[in-house]
């Protein structure tokens, strides 16, 4: 494993390890506060319960694909739309009626978290688009292959 496998390997973990895991044993080990926070979007129990387990089985299976580089693109694009989902639907920033007048907050404490969501999706888009300058094209061909993140070049 040479110097580039390995930071590629720590990069790409660092990209995940809020959801797997951390934020996914926190759905495991507290489902019912998961679901009554999801609640607050998605009111029936029931319809709450399903969209905690979809969130915990994308931040299961598609972190794992990101680190495994195993359908690495799709599992990225996935992964930045659930930021991008999670950041509209939970850290409402607008709605809180305090942002403009209160420093303290926590219209601004969202904000803040609404961006870093919004960033961490960016991150994964990276993954989706590569930094090679072939932009969409590999993965519009192959949405499902891997981008082989750990195969040494010469």
């Amino acid at each position: 494993m040479n110097a580039a496998t390995i930071v590629a390997l720590v990069v790409r973990y660092g990209l995940v390890m809020l959801f797997l895991p951390f934020s996914a044993l926190d759905k495991v080990l507290g489902f019912g506060h998961g679901v009554r926070q999801a609640q607050q979007v998605f009111s029936p129990r029931p319809l709450a319960a399903a969209v905690l387990l979809v969130g915990l089985a994308i931040e299961v299976v598609c972190t794992l694909g990101v680190v495994t580089g195993i359908a690495d693109r799709a599992s990225a694009l996935v992964i930045a739309g659930y930021c991008a989902a999670t950041a509209l639907l939970y850290k409402r920033f607008w709605a809180q009626g305090d942002f403009w007048s209160n420093p303290d907050g926590k219209g601004r404490t969202l904000f803040w978290d609404f961006l870093k969501n919004l960033s961490l999706g960016a991150g994964f888009l990276l993954i989706v688009v590569g930094t090679d300058g072939r932009g969409l094209a590999p993965f519009l061909d192959a949405p499902f292959a891997s981008s082989y993140p750990y195969r040494s070049t010469p």
